[in-house]
Formats: C-alpha cells, structure tokens, sequence
C-alpha cells in the first residue's frame, strides 16, 4: 500500500502533544484587537488543546503523527 499524505496546511497548524491531543493557536488574534476586551486578550495567548470532536477530524489530516 502506498504511504498516506499528511495535508500540508495541518502540519503547519497544529502539534500533538505526548498524551496525543492536538495543540493549535489561539482563534481570534489576527486582527480586530481594538474591540476585544483586554481580558479575552490575555486568556488568548499561547496555545490550547482543542475540543475531542475537534481534534478527530485533525487526526485524520495527520495521519502519523501519532
């Protein structure tokens, strides 16, 4: 059987951690910053593990990255 291929733009977006959750960037920090209240800002650094239907369909995009 030929390898499957991982997508592109998935690898660049996300890491897995060592349990096996997917870790991405914070949404809603690309521009627009003047209207967010300084708290969303704050609690939107970094990065965090995203929500388990979430992170199924990623998995698919990554298939070995296991």
């Amino acid at each position: 059987m030929p390898k499957m291929k991982t997508k592109s733009g998935a690898k660049k977006r996300f890491k897995m951690t060592a349990s096996g959750r997917v870790r991405a960037a914070q949404a809603g920090k690309r521009h627009g910053m003047i209207k967010r209240t300084k708290k969303f800002i704050r609690n939107a650094r970094g990065t965090t593990t995203l929500s388990a239907p979430d992170e199924k369909i990623v998995k698919k995009y990554m298939p070995y990255a296991r």
